[in-house]
């Protein structure tokens, strides 16, 4: 009940304490005679007896009060202060110190509720965000933030983050919001993974957040609308560019038909071919160009799902098998069980299908064609799966590999157009490639052939 032995010398010094003015009296009448010696000494034993054991109950309930209190201000629960009756004095300053730690921790329970109130309302926001210290570091930042920046779940600040600050845009705006103490604004243009314009509002916090966040930096991502402006524009520009010379055909075979051909059928049936020739590839062209907007319309987004390559690509030598029969060319397929993740299985076909396309059309006739998957890493070591396509055709010279998946470049702008190629399949193998975060390889040498190498994340 009492707690543990109290120092000695602080026992000595209590027990003075206690017995100083008793025993000072008990001595001066001892010393003027009103007091015997022998009832004095008596009385003054009993006096420091008692005082001495007052002083160990005071000692023991103070040192037991303060190690409770020591204990609940290291986060170990309300201190548990019921002390000894006899000292009724310390039992109210006990009472007092509960009273005050047990509102501290109903403070201190509100005030944690409210944090992870807000960390949760940031957590949720759907713009990315981060906190920065005083010295810019990122010291948190939400899920939109880590999905853009390439974080994780739990982690403190995504691995791009400190790149994405060190942006001269972000850092002016940095320096004038910290030195004005108002927000301050910025474009910005991130050229990796993909090319992304966001725009930055950077705002300064005084006092600073909890955590000693003294910035907030809330990045909304405008890519989606800029790509819909510059859609618009190029499908315009492209389109009018590229249906031109199919366009002047139809025209002039339907003045043709309408004039001197009006009475020749066999001209007639040679003319609606060639109308139906172009009509296609005008068709193909829109759909193409449609497609490869779409694509660049979500290149910024990752994909989400897996992708079975191996499936995949048989799935496509079979519906691809009319085509080789026509030109009588043989396809060749080793394909390993591996999967693309995270993938979007419908474009990862797209792929597949534009690149045999792509060796159909510019291989040799009677030619060979092969179609590879295979687990495979990337350069800086990530595992994934490489697909490759290889033709056995004319190949293609290497001051053309660079431009090879530009919109509408062709190495061979005659031989492309006649082979029935729309100029754009290889940019939207680019695009789709760029979308799954994967490389594109070219190799190629004039007369051996070329070959497409693709890697995509998974394993």
């Amino acid at each position: 009940m009492f707690g543990e032995a109290p120092r000695a010398g602080a026992w000595i010094r209590a027990t003075l304490v206690v017995a100083g003015a008793p025993a000072t009296v008990l001595l001066l009448l001892m010393a003027t005679g009103a007091l015997a010696p022998r009832p004095g000494i008596a009385a003054l034993l009993v006096t420091l007896t008692g005082s001495a054991a007052v002083a160990r109950i005071w000692l023991g309930n103070l040192g037991r009060l303060a190690r409770q209190i020591r204990a609940a201000s290291s986060g170990d629960g309300l201190p548990d202060l019921t002390v000894a009756p006899l000292l009724p004095s310390v039992q109210d300053v006990a009472d007092g110190v509960t009273r005050l730690a047990r509102h501290l921790a109903e403070r201190g329970a509100l005030v944690e509720h409210l944090r992870r109130a807000d960390a949760a309302i940031v957590e949720a926001l759907p713009d990315p965000l981060l906190v920065l210290a005083a010295d810019r570091t990122a010291l948190r930042a939400n899920r939109a933030a880590r999905e853009m920046l390439g974080g994780r779940a739990g982690t403190a600040a995504p691995p791009d983050a400190a790149a994405l600050l060190r942006h001269p845009a972000l850092a002016e705006a940095l320096d004038k919001a910290l030195s004005t103490g108002a927000p301050a604004v910025a474009d910005l243009v991130l050229p990796v993974p993909v090319t992304r314009d966001v725009a930055v509002q950077v705002i300064p916090m005084d006092p600073p957040l909890a955590d000693g966040g003294r910035v907030i930096v809330l990045l909304s991502d405008r890519t989606r609308e800029r790509a819909v402006e510059r859609m618009r524009a190029d499908f315009v520009a492209n389109a009018s560019h590229e249906l031109r010379t199919p366009l002047a055909s139809l025209i002039g075979f339907i003045e043709t038909l309408r004039g001197p051909a009006a009475d020749d059928p066999a001209a007639q049936q040679r003319f609606l071919q060639i109308m139906a020739e172009q009509s296609d590839r005008m068709r193909r062209l829109i759909d193409d160009l449609l497609g490869l907007s779409r694509i660049e319309l979500t290149e910024h987004q990752a994909p989400s799902g897996r992708a079975d390559v191996a499936a995949i690509a048989r799935a496509e030598a079979d519906a691809m098998a009319p085509i080789l029969a026509t030109r009588k060319a043989k396809l060749v397929l080793d394909l390993a069980e591996g999967t693309a993740e995270p993938a979007d299985a419908d474009q990862v076909a797209q792929v597949i299908r534009n690149l045999l396309d792509n060796a159909i059309r510019h291989g040799r006739d009677r030619g060979t064609i092969r179609l590879t998957v295979a687990p495979g890493s990337a350069s800086d070591g990530r595992p994934g799966m490489v697909l490759s396509v290889t033709d056995d055709g004319a190949g293609i010279a290497r001051d053309h590999i660079p431009r090879l998946t530009e919109r509408f470049y062709r190495v061979d702008k005659g031989r492309a157009r006649n082979a029935g190629g729309t100029g754009l399949g290889l940019a939207i193998v680019k695009h789709i490639v760029n979308r799954h975060r994967g490389t594109l390889g070219i190799d190629s040498e004039e007369g051996s052939g070329t070959t497409f190498r693709i890697w995509l994340p998974g394993g």
